[in-house]
């Protein structure tokens, strides 16, 4: 049996038996199917995009990992979804591009997992997905949404849609 650390999430699972059921998980799937047809009707350049909800259900179960790729500043100023991992996308309040985002997400995730990305909008989360799935992640989401949603007529977030508006787990510092 091989001990397998993914995070702070730790499985226990025999070598070749895992790998076949966790394949056989990733091709059954519904929500993950369903995001992979959108996906191929839009011509994303990713897996497809998943909705809070069912990105909630599917990291739950521990089908997936969400890989946050906000900042480390809007993680400890607006919040963040327990359990998740981090690397992000890019760096400040200016926003400096993360030369080093593959590297960090290949020291966190192997290439055969179910990878959810998410970030403020779904915007950065989406070129993150398709950034990964260039550099040969197969199964790279993005969570549609993000963690705050879209601006409202007020330029505000968190009222149009986002992983806080579904009233999905998250915390703040």
């Amino acid at each position: 049996m091989t001990l397998h650390i993914v995070g702070q999430r730790r499985a226990v699972e025999p070598p070749t038996v895992a790998i076949d059921a966790h394949a056989r998980a990733i091709v059954e799937n519904p929500l993950l199917n369903d995001a992979r047809r959108r996906a191929a009707q839009m011509q994303l350049d990713y897996a497809g995009s998943i909705a809070p909800v069912d990105a909630w259900q599917l990291f739950a179960s521990l089908a997936a990992i969400i890989i946050d790729v906000r900042s480390a500043e809007e993680r400890l100023f607006v919040g963040y979804v327990p359990g998740t991992l981090h690397a992000p996308w890019a760096y400040g309040v200016g926003m400096v591009p993360n030369p080093n985002f593959l590297r960090e997400l290949e020291a966190r995730v192997s290439k055969e997992t179910v990878v959810l990305f998410l970030c403020r909008s779904g915007k950065r989360s989406a070129a993150a997905a398709a950034q990964a799935t260039q550099a040969g992640w197969a199964h790279a989401f993005n969570i549609a949404e993000g963690f705050e949603g879209e601006l409202d007529n007020a330029r505000r977030r968190g009222q149009l849609g986002g992983w806080r508006h579904h009233g999905l787990p998250w915390i703040q510092q």
